[in-house]
């Protein structure tokens, strides 16, 4: 057998069963860690905010219940904005190391833009009108004289073959080397 074509261990059948068998299987993993994820989550949400019983409470416990959970809700907030402002610190000094990396590496090239020929024409002009600079562009280049060359016509040899057949016509051709 050549390289191109290798023979596989198992057949077309075999291969699309044990594929199937994966899927299956692969869904099955994913389903139950779904639902690992979901009751880590809530038993996390039990631990960090256990539900409240606001049933049976007075007045002044429901305002102290309250004031307690205006304290938690500061704190997190106070948590939250420190987080923020470190990311911020973290996105800022990110930008200038990666700064600092591409000049270690060398600064990159521009991509250039095309500019049209009306507009280098008008600029050249602009330049022109000021005096100072004559944008004359074909003044440094050599001038070369263009040598047109003999082309023999090329013709069909089938059309003279009677006319060019025996001394007169070799005759011709002699006098037409010349």
């Amino acid at each position: 057998m050549s390289e191109g074509q290798k023979k596989t261990k198992y057949s077309a059948t075999r291969r699309l069963l044990l594929k199937t068998k994966l899927l299956k299987k692969a869904g099955i993993m994913l389903v139950a860690e779904f639902a690992d994820k979901k009751r880590e989550r809530e038993s996390a949400l039990n631990e960090r905010a256990p539900p409240l019983k606001l049933s049976g409470l007075s007045v002044q416990e429901l305002q102290d219940l309250c004031k307690d959970l205006h304290k938690k809700i500061d704190i997190v907030d106070e948590a939250r904005y420190d987080m923020e402002i470190k990311v911020g610190k973290n996105d800022l000094e990110i930008k200038s190391l990666t700064q600092k990396v591409d000049e270690i590496k060398g600064s990159k090239k521009p991509t250039l833009k095309r500019v049209k020929k009306s507009a280098a024409d008008a600029l050249s002009g602009a330049v022109a009108d000021t005096g100072k600079m004559k944008a004359d562009f074909t003044s440094g280049l050599k001038k070369v004289k263009k040598e047109e060359e003999k082309k023999e016509e090329v013709t069909d040899w089938r059309k003279n073959v009677d006319a060019m057949s025996g001394m007169e016509g070799r005759k011709k051709l002699f006098d037409a080397g010349k």
